[in-house]
């Protein structure tokens, strides 16, 4: 503003631009947070409830969440940016796993505070994998036993405690519970705590780094995993093709693909029922995120092998 409309300033004056959230004492703290862990240990669930409002989709189906996915959490000179990243698996054949994988394993790469997720009931020996990608140096380490509310003997989490702790890798363990908020203030505590200052990188108000665009797609492709079966939700990817803003309404035209003519007609459904029932659960969902009414149209298109071709696969934003 000041350059645009050429202020004329008196000579020999100096003129400071303060950054925009600056805290009083010039002591911010900003850095990011990697959630890592094997798929279904409750990442994307406990994002949400960090930032206090839905952002990750989440379902009971492993690999639900797709791409690294900012959630910015930001409380006075505070700001930890969360990467929220697929489940770590070990690859099969197809490009798609391959993807994944190697996107949450750039996230253990860059980031400034390391949160491994490991499920209450799960083998430590399963995940010595993921364990042996955390040993970076000079990076700040926690263990986050999730969903703990499934156990009713709380002294069943000794001997995970006990087996954390002795890899030597963790300065704290939180057992947590996102759905029953067991936990979570403390954890949040201690990465603020953790957090290097610096300047924060966005705004107050935001909270990703996503665009309506990309929160509409996914929140369409949540709706697809949590009506169909194990292998469908896989095979289906979700394109925005239309998104307009009127004064009244909100337009938005999907795209869901899945690999085969057989998946198409179960994603449709006998006389489209079950595609209607996916789009009357995303417009919800939507007008929640959006504050404004949705039209959401959905149509299904076959696009054969998707899930293993590198090309269709960047068509689709998996670049």
């Amino acid at each position: 503003w000041i350059f645009s409309k050429k202020l004329k300033l008196p000579r020999n004056s100096c003129l400071i631009l303060k950054n925009f959230n600056e805290s009083e004492d010039g002591e911010n703290s900003c850095g990011f947070v990697g959630l890592v862990g094997k798929p279904n240990v409750g990442k994307s669930t406990l994002l949400n409830y960090l930032l206090g409002q839905k952002l990750s989709i989440t379902s009971r189906k492993p690999q639900t969440t797709r791409r690294n996915l900012l959630g910015v959490d930001t409380r006075g000179s505070k700001q930890a940016i969360y990467v929220d990243t697929p489940g770590l698996h070990k690859t099969s054949g197809k490009a798609l796993n391959k993807y994944m994988v190697k996107d949450a394993t750039s996230a253990v790469k860059d980031v400034d505070i390391l949160c491994f997720l490991t499920d209450c009931r799960s083998v430590i020996e399963d995940e010595e994998w993921i364990l042996s990608l955390m040993s970076r140096p000079r990076v700040k380490r926690l263990a986050i036993i999730s969903k703990i509310d499934l156990l009713r003997d709380k002294q069943l989490l000794l001997p995970k405690i006990k087996n954390l702790r002795e890899t030597k890798l963790f300065s704290d363990i939180f057992p947590v519970s996102a759905l029953r908020k067991n936990g979570l203030s403390e954890l949040r505590s201690k990465i603020f705590e953790l957090l290097p200052v610096g300047t924060h990188l966005f705004p107050d108000d935001q909270i990703t780094d996503k665009s309506e665009r990309f929160l509409a797609s996914e929140i369409v492709r949540e709706k697809i995993m949590r009506q169909l079966g194990d292998e469908i939700p896989h095979c289906s990817a979700v394109i925005i093709e239309g998104f307009s803003r009127e004064k009244k309404v909100i337009r938005i035209r999907a795209q869901i693909v899945v690999e085969r003519d057989g998946q198409k007609r179960v994603v449709i459904g006998k006389s489209g029922d079950r595609l209607k029932k996916i789009g009357t659960e995303a417009r919800k969902d939507l007008e929640n995120l959006l504050n404004h009414q949705v039209m959401l149209h959905l149509w299904v298109k076959v696009k054969r092998g998707w899930t293993n071709n590198s090309l269709e696969m960047g068509q689709l934003g998996y670049d």
